[in-house]
């Protein structure tokens, strides 16, 4: 089974030089039947192979298992393809599987692999330094374990919960589990794995509180747990343990003795090839134990060397680590540019991990070789570790929320489940209750809508009757002057042609010399009366076009207002094309609102030089647009005024369309549309 814990112990402690055990990967023997799976797992494990081929052939793996029938032995090879995944870091695959199996599990109500699957869950979010979502998911694995006895998989679940509360400062809180995982394997026969690794977190933890005598006592006691030969030679757990003994002798400033440890270490079999990170710590300490104690045989080679190495590895915090140790060195010997130069590569480089412990002791070095910029690097020292340790105490707090809130949702789940059923019957009325006042209010609405619109109706019509009463007059006059031409040419121009058609007669009996003479005096009369009849008829052209022209001349009343109030400049211009008498006076009141309604915005809000006011006839629409010089606005921004609500309205009253093209300093064109009938277009030229 995957040692979760103590691969995120081992990170952990690469910052401060200290080490755990790598994480064991002990799968369930392969189904002989398929060879093909065993392959594809066999070199999803291969070290050698490059990350994408063992990602390749994990994913060919997880291709053949995922059409398996569900039960156990698929799931088992699921963890095998999650286990794969953690060894190659491939995170966002490895929380994939997890949560794969989880559902399973859950739909299935198989309770061990739920609960592996959550500890699975709580290492990934433990690796992407989540450690809210990582603590809760041990703590759901450490409920299920308690709820079916299962003490071998709860043991994992209490160490991988102590680590991460470790790795997050809260110290009594994971010794408290650490030692309720001991309280169980005290009762247990050949756990000496488990064992090491309590003893070996006890260890660390004391080191990290300063009690070094308590740090020694559980370090010698994780060694003694060694000699168990069950526990595998290719985990360098001993060569794990002599370097947490030498890092707390270290510690303690007794360089000598942390040497010691740290050379033997370095000795055991395998190391090297097994291990090689684990080397490279070992070294870098020994240096580190070396330079402390004034021995500087083989420095600063052996800083050099270790650092290659964690380069190679891409171990950050080791790389930064080791950069400190050689900044430390080069300061000792005087070579302030060198000192200078690793403490700087160290802190740009602790900034980028956003590892806060790693950025202090950056700083810390960095202040002590840079005395000119001290001052600088204390106050962000101080600042930094300030919000490291209330990030500290905020995180323990709420691993403690967490665990009382969850056991409180576990008390309150019955009650919640009784009270569910009356919500429900109370919910399902005050819906209903609800719905039907919504009804209600809408109907009002509507109702309320209606009204206005037919009271708009009646408003507009109104307004329009009185807009063409005062034209009545004229029109009464017109009458009578028409009544007047009609007599006009009836008793004076009908009886003068009438006399002179006579007479024309006459002299056409009678052949006297003057009778040419006569015709001539004849003929000038009759054109007197041509030019009488032309003078009527033009004027009887004039008091019609008038009469088609109320509208017009109703705006042309509105514009010379506009032009006697306000020293904006106004250009009118009408298409004399559009046949205004077959235009409704709906749309003729709509069009006078909106003209009078633009004009007021561009008087109020424009400071405009020019404003231009148009009507066109296009096919099918009638066509007002309204331009000015002036301010503008950002139409995407600014919220609509009642001025273009009323605007919009009425032009939707017309079944007409609004466009408003504006924009800072550029003035304001407004552009109305309104469909009318064909035959009012100016395309057709009607005679």
């Amino acid at each position: 089974m995957k040692k979760h814990s103590q691969i995120l112990l081992f990170l952990f402690l690469i910052l401060f030089g200290c080490t755990t055990k790598k994480k064991e990967n002990k799968d369930v023997s392969l189904n002989p039947s398929d060879d093909s799976l065993a392959i594809y797992f066999s070199l999803a494990n291969d070290i050698n192979l490059p990350f994408q081929y063992k990602q390749k052939y994990n994913q060919k793996a997880f291709e053949i298992v995922k059409d398996q029938k569900d039960d156990s032995l698929k799931k088992v090879n699921l963890f095998k393809i999650a286990n794969r995944y953690y060894n190659m870091s491939d995170w966002k695959s490895y929380q994939k599987i997890a949560i794969l199996v989880l559902e399973k599990s859950i739909d299935s109500k198989d309770s061990i692999n739920m609960g592996k699957a959550y500890i699975y869950l709580g290492d990934y979010y433990s690796s992407q330094r989540i450690s809210d979502s990582a603590f809760l998911n041990y703590f759901k694995a450490e409920k299920i374990y308690l709820g079916i006895n299962d003490d071998f998989n709860l043991i994992k679940t209490f160490l991988a919960k102590a680590d991460l509360q470790l790795s997050e400062g809260d110290f009594f809180e994971s010794e408290i589990t650490i030692f309720k995982a001991l309280k169980i394997l005290k009762q247990k026969k050949n756990v000496n794995n488990d064992l090491y690794d309590c003893y070996n977190l006890l260890g660390i933890l004391y080191n990290e509180r300063e009690e070094y005598d308590k740090a020694l006592e559980y370090h010698n006691k994780a060694l003694l747990t060694l000699e168990d030969k069950s526990i595998p030679s290719e985990l360098q757990s001993k060569a794990t343990s002599l370097n947490n003994i030498g890092f707390v002798y270290l510690r303690m400033n007794n360089f000598n003795k942390a040497k010691f440890y740290f050379q033997k270490g370095l000795k055991e079999k395998d190391l090297f090839n097994g291990k090689t990170s684990l080397y490279a710590m070992l070294l870098d300490n020994l240096a580190y134990a070396k330079f402390k104690s004034q021995n500087f045989t083989d420095l600063p080679g052996q800083f050099y060397d270790a650092l290659r190495i964690r380069d190679s590895l891409k171990l950050e915090s080791g790389i930064i680590l080791n950069k400190i140790h050689l900044s430390e060195y080069y300061a000792f010997t005087k070579d302030t540019f060198k000192a200078i130069q690793f403490s700087k590569q160290a802190l740009i480089l602790s900034r980028h991990s956003n590892k806060l412990r790693n950025t202090l002791d950056a700083l810390k070095q960095i202040a002590v070789v840079d005395p000119g910029n001290a001052s600088v690097y204390s106050r962000e020292y101080i600042r930094l570790n300030e919000k490291m340790v209330k990030s500290e105490r905020n995180m323990g707090e709420k691993f403690s929320r967490i665990q009382y809130e969850t056991n409180e949702i576990k008390d309150q789940n019955s009650n919640l489940q009784e009270k569910n059923r009356a919500l429900v019957y109370v919910f399902s009325i005050c819906t209903l209750i609800g719905l039907f006042f919504y009804v209600y209010k809408t109907q009002q609405a509507k109702n309320r809508e209606l009204l206005f619109k037919q009271q708009q109706q009646i408003a507009n019509e109104d307004i329009y009757n009185l807009m063409i009463s005062q034209q009545n007059d004229i029109e009464l006059t017109r009458i009578k002057e028409k009544k007047k031409v009609a007599q006009e040419l009836h008793d004076g121009v009908l009886g003068r042609m009438f006399g002179i058609r006579i007479s024309l007669d006459g002299l056409d009996k009678i052949d006297e010399p003057d009778a040419a003479q006569k015709r001539k005096k004849y003929l000038t009369e009759l054109k007197h009366i041509e030019e009488d009849i032309r003078e009527i008829s033009h004027d009887l052209n004039r008091e019609k076009s008038e009469l088609i022209n109320n509208f017009i001349a109703i705006l042309n009343k509105l514009f010379e207002k506009q032009q006697n109030t306000y020293d904006s400049k106004l250009i009118t211009s009408f298409d004399s094309h559009i046949k205004w008498e077959l235009v409704s006076n709906i749309v003729k009141i709509n069009l006078y609102r909106i003209i009078q309604e633009a004009l007021q915005n561009c008087n109020k809000y424009a400071d405009a030089d020019t404003i231009t006011t148009e009507f066109k006839s296009e096919i099918d629409y009638l066509v007002l647009s309204i331009s000015d010089d002036g301010n503008g606005f950002n139409t995407k921004r600014t919220k609509n005024g009642i001025g273009l609500h009323n605007i919009q309205y009425r032009a939707k009253e017309c079944k007409g369309t609004v466009t408003i093209k504006s924009s800072k300093g550029e003035g304001t064109v407004l552009i109305i549309k309104v469909p009318i009938d064909q035959k009012i277009n100016l395309q057709k030229n009607d005679t």
